[in-house]
């Protein structure tokens, strides 16, 4: 299921400086949430497994299973969303984790995306969005209940999250050279005409919430320039104060959602 994958010399030297004892693995399926049992696989590879567990109160009552079986004391890797590239902190060393279809991307965007997370990595934020709300996750939800099912906000939430880590990464990214600079640039350039079209897309019901949210959030990291309402995520306030931001964030924009 895993396998070592080898690294460019800029994504090695990446490694070297934001994670060197990260571990890079290819896997040999695509998923969403690693199954159990091959998440134990792991094991075979790294020194140690901790499995995350968060309380019963951070999670709303009416949040998807996939968030409640990532909250339990199990051995949960993943969720749904987190594109090619995953990476976790519940083994030792941590791991960074691309799946097959990464190999579908041209080799300078694949490349970036492996770097990324391990910027990520060497960040010491949660790795899923529920870790970064904590108790403020029910409270979040409630204020998109009305307008938002529990999967749309789910998606909201996990979007906030791609945000605030790329009020933390950009920087570094816009201080690379070479290929992964370029990487980085072209990526952020071909999302400018995508984030125009969000606003006009959703008063026409041609994008969902949650859609809107993940393409304008993951711009974020390359500085574009959002729509209202994702705009004020793009701020140095949020960077600061995390959830209790987002919280307010969603209190004054969810009646503009829909």
């Amino acid at each position: 299921m895993f396998t070592e994958r080898s690294l460019s010399e800029p994504v090695a030297a990446v490694r070297e400086t934001h994670a060197p004892e990260a571990l890079v693995l290819d896997t040999a399926q695509d998923f969403e949430t690693v199954p159990a049992g091959r998440a134990e696989d792991l094991g075979l590879v790294v020194d140690a497994l901790d499995p995350v567990g968060y309380p019963e109160d951070w999670l709303p009552p009416d949040r998807p299973d996939v968030l409640a079986r990532y909250a339990s004391h199990g051995l949960t890797i993943g969720l749904p969303g987190d594109g090619s590239v995953t990476w976790t902190r519940q083994t030792d060393p941590p791991v960074v984790l691309c799946k097959p279809r990464l190999d579908g991307s041209p080799e300078p965007f694949a490349s970036f995306l492996v770097a990324e997370a391990l910027v990520q990595v060497g960040l010491g934020e949660p790795e899923q969005f529920l870790g970064f709300f904590a108790g403020e996750y029910p409270a979040f939800a409630a204020a998109l209940r009305d307008p938002l099912d529990p999967v749309e906000t789910y998606q909201v939430a996990a979007a906030c999250y791609e945000a605030y880590l790329g009020l933390h990464t950009r920087d570094t990214f816009a201080d690379w050279d070479g290929p992964l600079f370029d990487a980085w640039l072209d990526a952020g350039e071909q999302l400018a005409d995508r984030l125009e079209s969000i606003p006009g897309a959703l008063a026409r019901g041609k994008l969902g919430v949650g859609d809107a949210a993940e393409l304008a959030c993951s711009a974020v990291k390359h500085a574009g320039e959002l729509p209202a309402p994702f705009a004020a995520l793009d701020a140095e306030v949020y960077r600061q104060h995390g959830p209790e931001y987002a919280v307010e964030w969603a209190d004054r924009t969810a009646d503009t959602l829909v």
